[in-house]
């Protein structure tokens, strides 16, 4: 088999097992321990704030020691967590704190396995960047929404068994990433001064990132998302659809394929069209109508309009997501494509924790619906910011330099 086609089994497996997660785990805190809205809030910073803390290491760690090697121990560690979580249910343990505990190791894992599995993508692309990372994107949200779907039957088959579920999912990647076959890379000496070596090779990526205004106005609008999008997507919504329309699993399972049908429906026009050269100004108008689309699912006018609302946002994020990855990709210097990469998971997931907890006072103080309407403005401010005071607006596939 194609080194190609391991790396597609591998990353869909991390995405099957991060499409239940994201319904299974809404559910546990928002129906199943009917949690308030600022430990709703809470729980969900939980699983980002490792990212944020530890993405960058994870980066440089990718760069030391090979992406493949991060991967698969950032699969093994991974699957720690939803046999730990399912061990709890089947007890009758589950708490509040052992929710926190599995956010916590899943947070961890993905700070190893992600910038791991970008820095992994040009090593077996053999063409086209833009290409191979709308691909990637197709098998990303197609699968999670497959998880989705799985994940609608957690009133029914109970939350142990989409834990053993996802735990499934990631040993398969973990099998996947030591299958792939990619140029010998020597295992680095450990010395003294590794963690010195370490923080230095993150400080470079920082200043790389921060040298260049297309990598850092990047970052930035990735920082605004997950702020104000992400927060609101994770906390704001499933409180919304406790709160107005009493529902469980299956509303949540409904709300998450509409956003991924939406992202999909994107990536395949993208693959049909071929690379976008304005990448920027199709960056930031994606983000400017999505603000506009999901506002309107907080506008209370019933269940289905909220789905449409969540679908055309997703439709808009099949575009912002592929630009901002494609920008990152090709500017990215060869050797610190993992840290670069390590930022840009940084700066759009590390910015989730403070979304998170921003979007559960927010309900807290306004209800799910005033907080909705809150956060799209905010975004819809700063995305017409940027297009006035940055050089994002004229940004294109040309400009592209490594």
């Amino acid at each position: 088999m194609k080194p190609l086609n391991y790396y597609f089994i591998g990353a869909g497996s991390w995405f099957l097992a991060f499409g239940i997660q994201s319904v299974v785990f809404a559910w546990l805190v928002t129906m199943a321990l009917n949690e308030t809205a600022d430990r709703v809030g809470i729980a969900q910073m939980a699983f980002m704030l490792p990212t944020m803390i530890f993405v960058l290491l994870g980066g440089s760690l990718a760069d030391h020691y090979g992406g493949k090697r991060m991967a698969i121990i950032g699969h093994i560690l991974a699957s720690l967590a939803p046999l730990f979580l399912a061990m709890t249910v089947l007890t009758g343990e589950l708490t509040y704190t052992s929710v926190i505990i599995f956010a916590v190791i899943m947070g961890t894992a993905q700070a190893l396995i992600t910038p791991a599995r970008d820095g992994l993508l040009p090593l077996v692309a053999a063409g086209k960047i833009q290409r191979l990372v709308v691909q990637v994107s197709m098998i990303q949200f197609g699968i999670q929404a497959f998880g989705f779907l799985i994940a609608a039957f957690a009133d029914d088959l109970g939350a142990a068994t989409m834990l053993l579920l996802q735990m499934t999912a990631l040993l398969i990647g973990m099998f996947a990433f030591i299958k792939l076959k990619l140029p010998y890379q020597p295992p680095a000496k450990a010395d003294s001064h590794l963690f010195k070596q370490i923080a230095e090779s993150v400080k470079e990526g920082f200043q790389t990132v921060k040298a260049s205004p297309d990598l850092r106005i990047v970052a930035f609008q990735n920082m605004a998302m997950g702020t104000f999008f992400m927060g609101s997507y994770i906390v704001t919504i499933p409180l919304l659809i406790r709160e107005f329309y009493q529902g469980g699993s299956v509303e949540l399972s409904w709300l998450n394929g509409a956003n991924s049908a939406g992202i999909v429906l994107t990536i395949l026009y993208l693959m049909r069209k071929g690379d976008i050269q304005r990448q920027g100004r199709a960056l930031l108008l994606a983000q400017g109508f999505g603000s506009v689309a999901l506002a309107c699912g907080g506008l209370g006018l019933g269940f289905y309009t909220l789905l449409a609302s969540v679908f055309v946002w997703g439709m808009c994020g099949g575009f912002a997501l592929t630009m901002s990855r494609t920008i990152m990709q090709e500017r990215a210097p060869e050797k610190q494509r993992a840290r670069i990469m390590a930022f840009y998971s940084f700066s759009l997931l590390g910015a989730v924790p403070l979304g998170a907890l921003l979007s559960g006072y927010l309900v807290r103080w306004l209800g799910p619906s005033d907080a909705l309407l809150v956060s799209c403005f905010s975004m819809l401010v700063f995305v017409l910011f940027t297009s006035l005071r940055s050089v994002l607006w004229g940004l294109d596939a040309k400009s592209a330099t490594n």
